[in-house]
């Protein structure tokens, strides 16, 4: 008998609260039901079958299921968190989806829209009827988003937006895009129906990273915009930035998820490999790895529930999000290629799910704030000085 569980082994679910422990069981029943034997052929194929989930993710609460009202399940931040956790033991792209529908399209409609655009998007995104994008990085416009070139300027009561927005999960198959542009008030949102004259949406193809996720480019030319397309609640970066920290939040549970999922897989393959005459599970070198990755995830699920606290009792800081985000994908990025190692050959097959997790991690490292920008946000916050400029 063992005495800890690959899939908890501090038992942090024991400290939550049966809510959070109901919305865990039933995301990860979920993931094994609709997902688990179908994700490496997405994978392998390059696809992401987003109406066919969306209903699905709907059913049970999870698109905007942090936010309060219009269909919305209204959840804690922490479980929001394991949320996402199970969804990324599943696949980045299957949590990538979820979190940019409620995180990053959903979440600026209900912080920062008129009572009419919540009521317009948020029912039918929330349902997974409508699917959203958030549309912010561009070619030249990553880490620096302040410096973005896509812009809006008013002719009579209406906008006309141009632009091109790049690496947007959600692009190429979005009914609604919520796109960021300079204006000459200053950087604002707007409400952009896909469908509407001069937009057009691109596939993003050839990647080797989140293959299972819709990736796309974002052009705009000469779109005409009603006065009530733009988020009349924000001007300012500080509108896209905290939408960037809630999708964060979601990011530094979820890439533990992805960690968790090659441990266990890594765990369940020493278990059944012989070699030399016993399972290699039993060699020291094996259960030494093994110890260190219980550690790693053990660390940052702790990191992660303790954040997730600090969020639901309104006292998380932006950059203790940066903290998470940057520790958690770092642990589960070595813990996978840790786990590589013990499957030897078989752990670069799509057999086994380690591959798969391990470069799609290498794209969250990167999204959502580079290793290196939340490095000089910690920095910054640690000493007072600002090493962007």
């Amino acid at each position: 008998m063992t005495a800890l569980s690959a899939t908890d082994p501090v038992d942090i679910h024991a400290v939550c609260s049966d809510d959070e422990k109901a919305i865990a069981e039933t995301v990860r029943g979920f993931v094994k039901s609709a997902v688990l034997d179908d994700v490496a052929t997405w994978f392998e194929e390059a696809r992401f079958p987003a109406r066919e989930l969306a209903k699905p993710l709907g059913d049970i609460g999870l698109l905007g299921m942090h936010l309060e009202g219009y269909g919305c399940a209204g959840t804690s931040a922490t479980a929001y968190g394991l949320a996402c956790l199970e969804l990324e033991a599943g696949d980045s792209g299957l949590r990538s989806f979820v979190s940019v529908q409620g995180s990053l399209a959903m979440f600026p409609i209900r912080a920062y829209g008129s009572e009419e655009q919540r009521a317009q998007w948020l029912p039918g995104m929330a349902s997974g009827e409508l699917i959203g994008c958030f549309g912010l990085t561009e070619p030249d416009s990553g880490s620096d988003p302040s410096s973005m070139r896509t812009a809006a300027h008013r002719d009579g009561s209406d906008w006309i937006l141009n632009g091109t927005k790049t690496w947007i999960t959600n692009g190429p198959i979005a009914d609604v895009a919520v796109v960021w542009a300079r204006t000459d008030e200053g950087v604002r949102g707007f409400v952009v129906p896909t469908g509407t004259p001069g937009f057009e949406q691109r596939e993003i193809h050839h990647k080797m990273s989140l293959r299972a996720s819709a990736t796309g480019e974002l052009v705009f030319d000469d779109v005409r915009l009603p006065a009530d397309a733009v988020l009349p609640g924000v001007i300012g970066m500080r509108g896209p930035l905290s939408c960037l920290d809630e999708a964060r939040f979601g990011i530094l549970f979820g890439a533990l998820g992805a960690g968790r999922a090659a441990f266990e897989a890594a765990v369940g393959y020493a278990g059944d490999r012989t070699q030399f005459g016993k399972p290699i599970a039993g060699f020291q070198l094996t259960q030494a790895k093994f110890a260190d990755m219980a550690v790693r995830l053990s660390s940052g699920l702790t990191l992660a529930l303790h954040l997730g606290r600090l969020k639901d009792a309104g006292l998380l800081k932006p950059e203790q999000v940066s903290i998470g985000k940057l520790g958690n994908v770092r642990t589960a990025i070595e813990v996978c290629r840790t786990a590589r190692t013990i499957l030897g050959a078989n752990g670069i097959s799509l057999e086994y799910p380690v591959i798969r997790h391990m470069t799609n991690l290498e794209s969250v490292l990167t999204y959502e704030g580079t290793e290196e920008v939340h490095a000089l946000v910690i920095g910054k916050a640690l000493t007072g000085l600002a090493a962007f400029s």
